[in-house]
């Protein structure tokens, strides 16, 4: 099961995101913030998930920041 741990304002922001959690050993997702998949472009926000059982883990390498 999957759980979104943060928005990104945009694809960019969210892959750094995920590179900081893959760097920590915990696999993140990225998925658009929206539900019109036709016209999603780099600028869109996007939805960062992490596994369920990993969320204390991200949650500490956000506090980090």
């Amino acid at each position: 099961m999957w759980i979104e741990i943060t928005k990104a304002p945009n694809l960019m922001v969210a892959e750094i995101w995920k590179e900081l959690f893959d760097a920590e050993g915990v696999t993140a997702f990225i998925v658009p913030d929206t539900t019109d998949w036709e016209g999603v472009s780099e600028q869109q926000p996007r939805r960062v998930l992490v596994p369920m059982d990993k969320k204390h883990v991200a949650e500490e390498v956000m506090r980090k920041l």
